[in-house]
């Protein structure tokens, strides 16, 4: 037999726990041994198969889930994001939180087996354009699971009444379909129950508290919010994990606008235009540094200049100051 036991049980067990990389990687070593007991066809066919599967797209590998039908149709949008954890700019201790539920969810079978869930439940709060909702979308690429995004508007507004049970129908599809589910400016759902006169609104709130609260381990459910201070309090104790977003220092800032002009950046002074990039957020440097490529492409030259980086950036904060 070319595949020990100890292989079979490591391509199951990661198979489980949703970490291609070490599958694929088991799977060669069984390619590997039947190469060395003088297999040649059957490696070379292994071979070919891992790496067949390893550039299907994420798309195709996902169920009926990511074409949301019945009570799900009008609530939620689905996407396949292409974003890695490595795109993903901020302070060493937010990529860290991050990577360890990453991990977590990777090695989620094992944590099982000693009656522990994986961090499933988060949230991320911080200014607008601090990269909450790209954490989803990372989150999403790196576990090759759908992005599957809860829209509040129609929640509290066309479904004013019946609100709860389309939130039911929303985990109720969490704990049948592995994905990660965002709840997006999370506020509009979670704001204080006391400072709320309106009494469907508390009942909204305390029906997402107990239904996530028994939100399945297999899905990852993501809330994303501007303004913590209006969170009701019960909110926290909920979630797994709560991660700070805060606007990019210097460094950050340029790093955000060197990845987006790729070579079009190339021998900008970045020391020359942080002060202009200070107090933006990611989304608006990654606005500047676009607008800056585009007038460069327009003139004909390939390259950026910091004129163009630095009126760019002062277009954004004007924009914003209005």
């Amino acid at each position: 037999m070319t595949a020990s036991g100890e292989h079979i049980k490591a391509l199951v067990r990661n198979h489980a726990a949703g970490d291609d990389a070490a599958f694929y990687a088991v799977a060669l070593q069984v390619a590997a041994k039947a190469a060395r007991q003088g297999h040649g066809t059957l490696a070379n066919e292994l071979k070919r198969v891992i790496e067949g599967a390893r550039s299907q797209p994420v798309a195709s590998k996902v169920t009926a889930i990511a074409r949301p039908r019945g009570d799900l149709a009008d609530l939620v949008t689905a996407a396949f994001p292409n974003v890695s954890l490595r795109d993903l700019v901020g302070p060493p201790q937010l990529k860290d939180a991050i990577a360890r539920v990453l991990h977590e969810q990777r090695q989620r079978q094992a944590l099982s087996e000693h009656g522990f869930a994986p961090a499933h439940r988060l949230l991320l709060e911080g200014p607008p354009g601090t990269g909450k909702t790209m954490t989803a979308a990372v989150i999403a690429h790196e576990l090759a699971l759908p992005l599957l995004t809860i829209r509040l508007d129609s929640l509290l507004s066309k479904y004013l009444g019946e609100t709860a049970s389309k939130l039911r129908a929303v985990f109720d599809a969490a704990a049948s379909q592995r994905a990660v589910y965002l709840f997006d400016e999370f506020d509009a759902l979670g704001g204080h129950r006391s400072g709320n006169d309106v009494g469907e609104a508390r009942r909204i709130l305390n029906s997402f508290l107990i239904f996530l609260e028994q939100a399945n381990a297999e899905s990852i459910v993501v809330a994303a919010t501007n303004h913590r201070s209006i969170l009701d309090h019960a909110l926290f104790r909920r979630f797994d994990v709560a991660i700070r977003y805060e606007l990019p220092d210097g460094a950050q800032a340029s790093e955000v606008m060197k990845t987006r002009l790729g070579p079009m950046g190339r021998g900008i002074r970045w020391a020359a235009v942080q002060a202009q990039a200070s107090g933006l957020s990611h989304a608006e440097l990654v606005k500047a540094a676009e607008t800056a490529a585009k007038q460069a492409i327009l003139r004909g030259e390939k390259q950026v200049t910091v004129a163009d980086l630095t009126e760019a950036l002062q277009e954004r904060r004007a924009a914003g100051s209005e």
